[in-house]
C-alpha cells in the first residue's frame, strides 16, 4: 500500500510545498518512507527519507524550490527502506530525457519482466516493482517518451496507479481493472493527481473526476488530454479494491463516486441487522477505521454509541507496521479504553476487519481489564481468508487469522464473548458499486484470471 500525489502548473507556479501538503493527507497509506521528485534544469532532483513525512522531508526546504511540477510518494513496504534506492519516486536519465516514477500497486508478472530485461542488458539497483517500469521505458529509446510509456504499460499485469514525471509533462495511469484508486483535481491553472480525494482538499483543489481504468492522462503547459490505452475488450469486469472502503482510505475521501464515510456507515447498519448483539449496553468502534461503522451499528440497533476507546494520534496504523512484535507493542501504545465507560457494561465493539488479529485480541483484553462484563466483537467486512495478490500488505496467507482458525476458534483466541462478520453481499451493497466492478478476492479468493488478462491484452 502506498500513497501517490502529483502536481503540474501550466503557468509555472511553484508546486513543491503543495505537493508536500497533499502527501500529508495520504500519510495513512504509508508511514515507513516518503519521497518527492521534480524537474531541475535538465535533470531530476529528489528528496527522500525514512519515517513519517515530517521526518523524511523538509517542508521549509521544499517551499524554497521553484518547480512547476512534481510527484511524491509515501511507502508501506516489506522492502529494506534503509536503502535509499528502495524509496520512491525512482528517477533516471535515458536516451530520450529524464523520467521519475511513483507507483502504488503490485506487478504480478515482475519476475518474468525482470528476467527478460536482464537478458536484454538491464541492471537493477533496487528491489522495487517501479524500477522494471523505468527499464521497460528506457529500452524503447527509439520511441518518444509517451509512446514508450504506453508500450511499457501494456506489458504489466497486476495493479498499478502510476505517476510519471517527464521534463515538461506529468502523466497518470490507472491499470485496466481499476484495482488502485487515482483521481484528478484542479485549482486555477494547476492540475493535481492523488490516490485519494482528501489530498485534493488540503490544497484547495476541486475534484474533477477519477482516472478511469486503463486510462492515461497527460498534463503539460497546453492543458490535459486523455488516452484510453488499456481498456479490456469484451468485458465490463473491473476489479476496484473493496478494502479501500473497508480500511485503507480516509473516510473523507470519495473514490469512484462513492463516499468512503457513507459506505462505512452503511456497513455498520447492515452489520447490526445481520449480526445483532441485543444484550449489549454500549457500542464502540475500534478507532479510527471502525468508528464510522460503529455509528451505523448504533443507529440501526438503538444501542448507545460511546467513544470509549481512545487513540494516541502519534502512533501509526498497526496493520501496516513491519513486524508482528512491533504491531503488538503498537496496539498497547496506540489504543486505550476508558474505564469509566466500560465498567460493569456489556460492550459490542465494531472493527473494520480482522487480518492478523493483533489489534482485536489486545484491545479486548484491555477492555476486560477496564471492567467490562462482556465484550462482543462485530466486524464490518467478511473474514479475510485469502492473501492480496495486488498489494504488498498481506501476501502471506499463513498470517491471516481467519485462515488458521474457524469462527469459534478465532472468537476464543481473541477472548470475545461472541464474534460476527458482515457478508460479502452486504459489503458490496454498502459500497454501492456493482459486484462486477469490485475486487473482493481477499474475502472470496476470486482473483483476476491471468489467462483472461493475457487474451484481452493481446487484442490491443
Amino acid at each position: 500500500m502506498s500513497g501517490i500525489f502529483g502536481a503540474f502548473s501550466t503557468t509555472g507556479t511553484p508546486v513543491l510545498e503543495e505537493v508536500y501538503l497533499g502527501l500529508y493527507a495520504l500519510q495513512h497509506r504509508g508511514q515507513e518512507a516518503a519521497g518527492i521528485a521534480w524537474p531541475d534544469n535538465g535533470r531530476i532532483s529528489s528528496s527522500r527519507g525514512q519515517g513519517l513525512l515530517h521526518d523524511a522531508l523538509s517542508q521549509q526546504k521544499l517551499a524554497e524550490i521553484s518547480a512547476h511540477s512534481a510527484i511524491a510518494h509515501v511507502s508501506c513496504s516489506p522492502l529494506d527502506l534503509s536503502q535509499p534506492q528502495n524509496i520512491l519516486p525512482l528517477s533516471a536519465n535515458y536516451a530520450r530525457g529524464l523520467i521519475a516514477i511513483s507507483h502504488d500497486g503490485c506487478i504480478t508478472n515482475l519476475s518474468d519482466l525482470t528476467k527478460e530485461l536482464e537478458e536484454r542488458g538491464s541492471i537493477f539497483h533496487s528491489e522495487t516493482d517501479s524500477e522494471a517500469i523505468l527499464h521497460l521505458i528506457a529500452q524503447e529509446a527509439q520511441m518518444q517518451p509517451i509512446e514508450a510509456l504506453v508500450s511499457s504499460l501494456k506489458k504489466l499485469k497486476g495493479s498499478s496507479a502510476l505517476l510519471v514525471l517527464l521534463e515538461n509533462e506529468l502523466v497518470a495511469f490507472r491499470d485496466p481493472w481499476g484495482f488502485k484508486p487515482l483521481c484528478l483535481g484542479q485549482k486555477e491553472n494547476t492540475y493535481y493527481l492523488a490516490s485519494e480525494s482528501c489530498a485534493l482538499d488540503i490544497v484547495g483543489a476541486k475534484l474533477i473526476r477519477d482516472i478511469n481504468p486503463g486510462e492515461i492522462v497527460i498534463i503539460n503547459k497546453n492543458g490535459i488530454k486523455s488516452l484510453d490505452i488499456l481498456t479490456p475488450n469484451n468485458t465490463k469486469r473491473r476489479m476496484k479494491c473493496s478494502f479501500e472502503y473497508v480500511y485503507t482510505a480516509r473516510p473523507d475521501s470519495v473514490i469512484d463516486g462513492r463516499s468512503v464515510y457513507k459506505a462505512r456507515k452503511e456497513m455498520g447498519r447492515r452489520l447490526a441487522i445481520k449480526a445483532p448483539c441485543p444484550e449489549a449496553d454500549i457500542a464502540a468502534g475500534m478507532p479510527d477505521s471502525g468508528t464510522i461503522s460503529a455509528i451505523g451499528y448504533s443507529e440501526e440497533s438503538k444501542t448507545p454509541f460511546e467513544l470509549a476507546v481512545v487513540r494516541n494520534r502519534y502512533v501509526g496504523r498497526t496493520f501496516i507496521q513491519p513486524t508482528q512484535k512491533v504491531r503488538e507493542l503498537g496496539v498497547k501504545i496506540k489504543l486505550n479504553p476508558i474505564s469509566d465507560v466500560f465498567k460493569n457494561k456489556k460492550a459490542v465493539i465494531i472493527d473494520d476487519s480482522i487480518v492478523r488479529g493483533t489489534t482485536a485480541q489486545s484491545i479486548i483484553s484491555m477492555i476486560r481489564n477496564s471492567g467490562a462484563t462482556e465484550v462482543h466483537l462485530r466486524v464490518s467486512s467478511p473474514p479475510v481468508i485469502f492473501p492480496c495478490k495486488y498489494s504488498v500488505d498481506s501476501r502471506k496467507e499463513k498470517t491471516l487469522a481467519a485462515v488458521k482458525m474457524s469462527l469459534e476458534e478465532l472468537c476464543k483466541k481473541i477472548n470475545a464473548d461472541s464474534l460476527g462478520y458482515l457478508t460479502e453481499e452486504d459489503l458490496v451493497e454498502s459500497i454501492g458499486i456493482p459486484k462486477d466492478q469490485l475486487c473482493t478476492a481477499c474475502f472470496t479468493g476470486e482473483y483476476l484470471q491471468e489467462d483472461i488478462t493475457n487474451k484481452e491484452r493481446d487484442n490491443e
